[in-house]
Parts: structure tokens; C-alpha cells; sequence
């Protein structure tokens, strides 16, 4: 028991490394676009709302790819099972199933599950303050159609 927590924690740490890595870039890059006035207020918010949706998008997939590849190394899956959705199924939470881990390393499922999670809440919390951030400038530069009382 005490190896698969140790195997969790580890895979989990390189997991919050590569979503600290993400979210410091995605960040950078919503702030610096969030400086530039443009023309079209509106759709260059989208525009930074979808790209970082989409950077933290890539950063939940190469930690999907973290946990397959703890999954194949240590054997925690049934012989021939696809590891990638195995794993998918579990840092989502969703939970199929079809799949289950061979009984040495039981606990990796629920341990992918709560890394999967603190993600996703992370990620929101990224997106929300990016568009509380890029609102924010806007109104502060006095954008069209964006003003101090949006901020609520």
C-alpha cells in the first residue's frame, strides 16, 4: 500500500510541476494579449479565453499521459487494457468501470481521480482570472462597450 501511495503522490507531483509550468505560461500570455488594445475588445477577450482553455486542455492531456505511463510501469492495469483511456477514465472522474486496476495497485485509480480533480478546479480558477484580469484592463483602458461597473 505504502508503494502505491508513494507511486500517486510522485505521479501527482510531476502533474502539479507541469500545471504550474502551463498555467505561469498561459498567464503570461493572457496578461501581455490583455495589454494591447484592439479594436474589437469582444472578440479579442475570446480569443484569450480560448487559448488558454485550450493551453490548460494540453496540460490536462500530457497529465493524462503522466498517469498511462505509471499505469504501464508498474503493472496497474489488466494485461492488454488501454492504458491512455484507463487512465483518462480516472483523472476525469467518470468512472466506467469497464477497466479496473489489478488489486496490488487499486488505490492508483482513486489517487488519479483526486490529482484529476485538483486540476480541473485549478484550471477554473486559471480561467476565471484570466477574464476577471483581461475585464479588468479593459475597463481600465476604457475599451468599447467595457466599463468599471462590469467588474461587479
Amino acid at each position: 500500500m505504502a508503494l502505491q501511495f508513494l507511486v500517486g503522490f510522485v505521479v501527482s507531483v510531476i502533474n502539479i510541476m507541469i500545471h504550474a509550468l502551463v498555467t505561469v505560461g498561459a498567464i503570461g500570455i493572457a496578461r501581455s494579449a490583455g495589454l494591447r488594445h484592439r479594436k474589437r475588445p469582444r472578440l479579442h477577450l475570446m480569443a484569450v479565453m480560448v487559448g488558454t482553455a485550450a493551453a490548460l486542455m494540453v496540460a490536462h492531456t500530457l497529465e493524462v499521459f503522466v498517469w498511462a505511463l505509471a499505469y504501464l510501469f508498474v503493472g496497474a492495469a489488466p494485461a492488454g487494457s488501454d492504458l491512455l483511456y484507463f487512465a483518462f477514465v480516472n483523472y476525469t472522474t467518470l468512472g466506467y468501470g469497464d477497466i479496473t486496476p489489478v488489486q496490488a495497485w487499486r488505490l492508483t485509480g482513486p489517487m488519479t481521480a483526486m490529482n484529476g480533480i485538483l486540476m480541473f478546479g485549478w484550471s477554473t480558477a486559471v480561467l476565471f482570472e484570466v477574464l476577471r484580469k483581461t475585464l479588468e484592463r479593459f475597463a481600465s483602458i476604457g475599451a468599447p462597450g467595457f466599463s468599471s461597473a462590469d467588474r461587479g
